[in-house]
């Protein structure tokens, strides 16, 4: 009732975009989980073919994020949010009715393109719209968004139950909706003038050498939330032998999150600045993959259901540190990221975070994938989690050294002038 009252506190801009968000990653993870047993399994594709096609999706997104946030900034965020949401209609129901390789690279184009133009608009937009409540807003952001990372897979299991293509036309269905709604709903705000091109606005944001510390070091919390749906799930199943197992690593994250996540952040900004909450926050990401860690050796099928518990109990607990780590550090680091430059480079500045974390934490990943692969040929199981473990506390030391630096800015409600703000680590 809390989380529902908050909600209404907010103007309808606000409530929009979270629900926004809710149907963004119920559509997105009905599909895209599936997208590579369809390509393989129904068209017969080979592996190095589904890398490309995969591989093009995420290379349109990634690399392309700095283009939505600069089309923000100078167009509107509205008009950029409504771009996207459609383009990414036109991608899903070109996967659900196209099954050549150039149908379905145009199908992966157009997804992750508009992925990179309603991704950091969306949080410009609700940077702008909560003004002094932004952590509050990001924090029932991140309750929609996991929710939606719950309901996705779900309904996906169950529409692929009839085939793939009516849960690609579903997906598709999910955005087309939205894209009504946001034209009906959202308001239209005009977004600040320029004296400067693009190229200048990208100069002045990748110039900020705190900013991009900031952003390399935040692909620690990129790199380890993808494990929620890599090596955690892996990890459950071979506890347990049961693929089904994956599901309970989501559901320990979105009751978690619906039942603490608005009191947790709202605590947490009571008593310190977003920095330490953030670094804390990456210091219990690291710490979820040692409980995981201590049975991932463990050899043979379980004997029964008992044993199945108990093997899977540290691998849930790890699944809770990490979801609990996520909703420490999340809220703030989206409340910091707008607060490194002008309020009218937002856009610009959430495009440019998205691109650099993202193309760091893809490594990253790559990386987690060969250390799995690795510790399994060479029995040493608990490789890839420590490298989680190491990688995390490397994320939280880098936001402790920038904050001691004075690199970070500081609260709104900080008398600290803005020159020690902007300051750049030596």
């Amino acid at each position: 009732m809390r989380t529902w009252h908050e909600i209404r506190r907010f103007p309808p801009a606000v409530q929009l975009l979270l629900v926004n968000q809710l149907g963004v990653n119920t559509g997105f993870y009905l599909l895209v989980p599936y997208l590579a047993t369809h390509l393989t399994e129904n068209l017969g594709m080979s592996a190095a073919v589904v890398g490309v096609v995969l591989g093009v999706r995420n290379l349109s997104q990634q690399g392309l994020f700095v283009i939505g946030g600069s089309a923000s900034d100078r167009l509107g965020a509205r008009g950029v949010i409504i771009a996207g949401c459609a383009l990414r209609t036109a991608g899903f129901a070109l996967f659900a009715l196209g099954d050549g390789l150039g149908v379905l690279l145009g199908a992966s184009v157009l997804s992750g393109f508009a992925g990179a133009l309603f991704n950091p608009a969306v949080r410009a937009y609700l940077a702008r719209e909560a003004e002094d409540r932004r952590v509050e807003a990001f924090a029932l952001f991140n309750v929609f968004a996991t929710t939606g990372t719950l309901i996705g897979p779900l309904l996906g299991s169950v529409l692929l139950l009839v085939d793939f293509r009516t849960s690609a036309l579903t997906a598709a269905g999910i955005f087309a909706v939205l894209t009504v709604a946001q034209a009906l709903v959202l308001p239209a705000r005009k977004a600040e003038p320029s004296t400067g091109g693009v190229l200048a606005d990208w100069r002045e944001v990748l110039g900020n050498r705190a900013f991009l510390a900031f952003a390399l070091a935040m692909s620690g919390l990129f790199t380890l939330e993808s494990q929620l749906y890599l090596l955690l799930p892996d990890g459950a199943r071979h506890a347990t032998g049961w693929d089904g197992a994956a599901g309970l690593v989501f559901v320990v994250g979105a009751v978690t999150g619906l039942l603490f996540q608005l009191r947790l952040t709202r605590a947490l900004k009571q008593r310190g600045d977003r920095a330490r909450w953030t670094a804390v926050g990456l210091g219990l990401m690291a710490a979820a993959f040692l409980p995981p860690a201590l049975v991932a050796g463990a050899s043979g099928s379980p004997d029964g259901v008992a044993d199945a518990v108990l093997r899977v109990l540290p691998v849930l607990a790890g699944a809770l540190l990490l979801h609990l780590g996520v909703m420490v550090a999340q809220p703030f680091v989206m409340d910091l990221v707008p607060a490194f430059g002008r309020p009218g480079l937002t856009g610009t500045s959430f495009g440019v975070f998205y691109m650099v974390s993202g193309v760091v934490a893809a490594v990253g990943n790559a990386g987690v994938g060969w250390a799995m692969d690795t510790g399994r040929d060479g029995g040493a199981a608990w490789l890839p989690w420590a490298c989680c473990a190491l990688a995390g506390l490397a994320s939280a030391l880098g936001v402790v050294r920038l904050r001691r630096l004075g690199s970070l800015p500081a609260p709104p409600h900080s008398a600290v002038p803005t020159a020690v703000r902007g300051r750049t680590p030596a």
